[in-house]
């Protein structure tokens, strides 16, 4: 078959990338673009280290073909993350230790923006459930849960809970 060219939103700006049919999204962020925040886990969708944001929802990018992102909004660790800083939900993470290697907390970071999104306000049984497809084999799930409540206490008082991210 044939490449292709694919054209959709990466982090806010309009990107038009060549790619052989099947690529998967994890592939062309990582090999092609440089955006290694997006890690490879299990590359069978089970670990949560890939995910990213299309249009707002969290996907599995190792399994997702790049044809399938024409035309839509996709969100790495890299757009999520300010120049001035980092985002709110990624304070969080570091304030409550809710990160060892980090290999795991790009998706997991990427899952409570959408959760977050989602739900300004959520239970703890929310977080957990929204957690649920994301391992960690290091930290453990009772920081990371914390963190994601911080999150949502932060993002909800001014000045942050005006200019959501």
């Amino acid at each position: 078959m044939a490449s292709k060219i694919v054209s959709f939103v990466l982090n806010g700006r309009e990107v038009e990338v060549m790619v052989r049919p099947l690529t998967t999204v994890q592939t062309l962020l990582r090999e092609q673009l440089g955006y290694t925040a997006t890690k490879v886990g299990c590359r069978q969708g089970g670990c949560g280290s890939c995910t990213v944001l299309v249009n707002g929802e969290p996907m599995m990018s190792c399994l997702l073909p790049v044809e399938d992102v024409e035309g839509q909004q996709v969100t790495t660790l890299e757009g999520l993350t300010p120049a001035e800083g980092l985002h709110p939900i990624q304070e969080a993470f570091y304030d409550k230790f809710a990160l060892q290697c980090g290999y795991c907390t790009p998706g997991m970071i990427l899952v409570s923006k959408a959760l977050l999104d989602w739900n300004p306000r959520p239970t703890r049984e929310q977080i957990v459930e929204a957690l649920a497809g994301n391992y960690c084999r290091c930290t453990g799930y009772v920081p990371i849960i914390e963190a994601v409540e911080e999150a949502a206490r932060r993002l909800n008082t001014a000045p942050h809970s005006k200019k959501r991210r």
